[in-house]
């Protein structure tokens, strides 16, 4: 009955799994087995291990895309399954790894999801994710359309569009599905910064490919086979 559902307005102390296990419907194994783990208000996390580890899923179980097979999931302690999913989701931002760009104009797509943004903020967002200057340099600015996919973009603007769009939304709680492309080190630059702007205030679960990344976390997960194997810092 979604009466009686939660809305969560803000984010104020941790989220917690306790006892999460979760198995697709398509396997007989668990893809999370087992799961404990705190994340603090403020903390920013990596979460890394091999492909098919269990990341995703851990991340998809927060955003409630799948409730757990056992355990139970809490925020602010409170069960995810009590709080109405677009109450929950309104304060998590993702950059996903496989970006998702409409064919519509750089300033829809910055501010998706919102009605009536103000332009101003769309432009301090873009600023934020070093994307000013190229959006300038399109033919319409920030009216340009930029084609399905993002298709008249490079990777790396790409990339910076989407985290322009995560800056405008302002979530309290961040996730950000590192992406491994190969991007030339001059783009990584301005990326790493964009990354870092992005950050900054926030909690932050990011799924790590790269080393960088990793030394500056509070926390390291590493799993494996879906348990959560090793917690720590880097040292």
């Amino acid at each position: 009955d979604s009466n009686k559902l939660t809305e969560i307005k803000s984010f104020n102390s941790s989220i917690e799994f306790q006892n999460v296990s979760f198995t697709y419907e398509s396997s007989n194994k668990p893809a999370i087995d087992n799961v404990n783990l705190t994340i603090n208000k403020g903390d920013y996390v990596a979460l890394i291990g091999e492909s098919g580890a269990g990341k995703s899923t851990t991340i998809d179980l927060l955003m409630r895309f799948y409730d757990p097979s056992k355990g139970t999931i809490k925020i602010d302690g409170t069960n995810l399954k009590k709080i109405s999913k677009k109450s929950l989701r309104e304060h998590i931002g993702i950059v996903p790894q496989d970006i998702i760009l409409f064919n519509d104009t750089v300033k829809n797509n910055i501010s998706y999801g919102f009605e009536n943004p103000n332009i101003a903020d769309i432009k301090k967002a873009a600023k934020a994710a070093n994307a000013f200057d190229f959006i300038n340099d399109l033919p319409n600015g920030f009216d340009t359309i930029i084609g399905e996919r993002g298709a008249k973009l490079s990777g790396g603007q790409k990339q910076r569009l989407s985290i322009a769009r995560a800056i405008f939304k302002n979530p309290k709680i961040l996730i950000l599905d590192e992406a491994t492309s190969s991007l030339d080190t001059e783009s990584e630059k301005i990326i790493q910064q964009a990354i870092e702007n992005l950050l900054a205030n926030r909690t932050v679960i990011i799924i790590a490919h790269r080393l960088s990344t990793i030394i500056f976390s509070d926390k390291i997960l590493v799993m494996d086979k879906g348990k959560l194997i090793e917690m720590g810092t880097h040292k």
